[in-house]
């Protein structure tokens, strides 16, 4: 990986340090639901919605906002990658599984909240999507105080990956990717 990447330790530290009642994976879920849901890339207002959402409408400190549009513009670049970069903003694995679990829980809720602010008409939505929606919200009350233990692992990762993928299944179905100007212009 990239040493540009953001990382949820260095996210969750400068939301902390600039007064930021948010949480990284939940901020990182709901960006990755609106996109999925169909968020153009050309829009700019994720982070008034963010603001709206888990702010009172107040606006976030240049810094938290720098973070946002760092965290905006890597999930589109990770979803759009051929290669499946796409990863989930969770803690590092040498954090206690009660906290990942914790984390993956407000990852999921902020994507079914990002989701739902895009994607207004779920009757229009495919049973694959709105399997995806259902297990997340159940993903989403699952309360973890288990002990650390290989089964623990071996449940959390298997459940982040079928987050990781169920995402990209979204973004497949509803994600607008954005144009491509730069072929276009090549074929003049």
């Amino acid at each position: 990986m990239s040493n540009n990447l953001l990382d949820f330790a260095s996210v969750q530290a400068t939301f902390t340090a600039h007064s930021a009642e948010l949480h990284a994976a939940e901020v990182h879920g709901m960006l990755t639901g609106l996109i999925c849901a169909g968020f153009s890339f050309e829009s700019n207002n994720y982070t008034t919605l963010i603001e709206d959402m888990f702010n009172n409408g107040e606006s976030l400190s240049p810094e938290v906002r720098i973070n946002i549009k760092l965290m905006f513009s890597q999930v589109w670049q990770s979803i759009l990658d051929d290669s499946y970069s796409f990863a989930l903003l969770l803690p590092d694995d040498d954090e206690s599984i009660i906290e990942r679990s914790h984390a993956l829980g407000v990852w999921v809720q902020g994507f079914n909240l990002g989701f739902g602010l895009e994607q207004k008409k779920t009757s229009s939505l495919s049973d694959d999507v709105k399997e995806v929606l259902q297990d997340f919200a159940e993903i989403a009350n699952l309360i973890s105080e288990t002990e650390e233990n290989e089964e623990v692992e071996q449940a959390y990762f298997e459940v982040s990956e079928y987050v990781r993928i169920s995402s990209l299944l979204c973004f497949t179905e509803l994600g607008t990717p954005p144009e491509q100007k730069n072929k276009s212009e090549s074929l003049h």
